[in-house]
């Protein structure tokens, strides 16, 4: 069975058909624009900040580690205790060996 348009209905029916057309492109121009500006910031981001970011990184690990340092601490624990304890120190560890 075929339908037949009178000529007000087949104007119609084309006039929703390009309407729809119409829609269809500007998404399709829509989502091309914004792909295009999501590479522009993907590239910026891995141009730009990335590097940015991990030399303020480095320096923020750097300034941490500065601080994880102890200058109150002696670095050899015999030297410091020959210097302030002597012969106490002398006289507690010269039996150290001897519990083998």
């Amino acid at each position: 069975m075929t339908t037949t348009f009178t000529p007000e209905q087949k104007a119609a029916r084309l006039a929703m058909i390009k309407a729809a057309a119409d829609k269809i492109n500007a998404r399709k121009a829509f989502k091309a624009k914004q792909a295009a500006n999501a590479a522009k910031v993907i590239r910026w981001t891995d141009v730009d900040e990335k590097p940015r970011r991990k030399k303020a990184e480095r320096e923020f690990d750097s300034m941490i580690a500065k601080m994880d340092e102890n200058y109150n601490q002696w670095t050899d624990a015999p030297q410091y205790a020959e210097k302030y304890y002597g012969e106490r120190y002398r006289d507690t560890t010269k039996f150290d060996n001897e519990w083998n």
